[in-house]
């Protein structure tokens, strides 16, 4: 019964010595999660009213919960009579263990950061990047996915996206057609020239504005070639391509001009 006692009073003196602190560090616990979902969507609320792009705004929501809420318990252990920098040590030894095994992730992580806050491309880009071009169809934290004109869909990681060099055809109202068309020797070259003048002058697509340039552009080994500049809407780019190729073989064959392929001429010698 004695021993009873004892174990009653040790345990009445443990509880008047602690209780105070530990219930003032559960107290600060609670408020302190509170506080930290509070100002969690505050900042939410903030990259909303900036309109940051929707694709970030969940995982900067939740790194600056995480890190809140770590804080909280970080001041809750310490509250407590716990060492708390053994504790951060080891945060800090696992997260560097795990960075170190995830580095290409982490990379990969922080070049879709930097795509979603810098846009060198949005979705329905048009882009050339890492050996393969299309259009943008989705950006994600770790990865972009295209859409090839053949329907292939590509997944290329964020991080060369975001270091190496890409080329965006789409963030500009107008693009440039260039053609190389070869006519030969022989051939009235400013009649063929005029042709190409006049097949880009009765088009609706080209612009006007800059005009449309026509210039002999090399003496090749089997042709004289005539480039050929024009400036277009961007979504007719393809499309003006492709019928202008068309139409300037069809012209030029009607009007009679020569369209020369390479071609080998031997010669043979007998001697008898």
């Amino acid at each position: 019964m004695e021993q009873l006692d004892n174990y009653s009073s040790e345990l009445m003196d443990l509880l008047i010595q602690w209780g105070p602190k530990i219930a003032g560090a559960l107290v600060f616990l609670v408020i302190g999660l509170w506080v930290a979902g509070f100002l969690t969507k505050g900042f939410n609320r903030m990259m909303i009213k900036r309109d940051l792009d929707p694709n970030l705004r969940p995982m900067l929501r939740g790194l600056v919960g995480m890190i809140l809420k770590v804080m909280v318990v970080i001041s809750f252990i310490g509250m407590l009579g716990i060492e708390a920098t053994s504790f951060i040590a080891i945060l800090g030894a696992a997260g560097l263990a795990v960075g170190m095994a995830l580095s290409g992730t982490l990379q990969n992580f922080a070049g879709g950061v930097m795509i979603l806050v810098f846009k060198p491309y949005k979705k329905g880009d048009y882009i050339a990047a890492q050996g393969y071009d299309g259009t943008v169809h989705e950006i994600q934290i770790f990865n972009t996915v295209m859409k090839t004109p053949d329907n292939k869909t590509i997944i290329i990681p964020n991080g060369p996206l975001s270091t190496g060099s890409l080329t965006n055809f789409s963030t500009e109202a107008t693009r440039r057609v260039d053609w190389t068309f070869g006519v030969a020797y022989g051939d009235n070259i400013e009649k063929a020239k005029g042709i190409l003048l006049d097949l880009c002058n009765e088009d609706d697509r080209i612009l006007e504005d800059p005009p449309v340039f026509v210039a002999l552009k090399e003496l090749a080994d089997s042709s004289v070639n005539i480039v050929v500049r024009a400036w277009v809407n961007a979504p007719d780019y393809w499309n003006v391509y492709f019928d202008m190729n068309e139409k300037v073989f069809k012209a030029l064959v009607d009007e009679g001009l020569n369209i020369p392929f390479p071609q080998m001429d031997v010669y043979v010698h007998n001697e008898n």
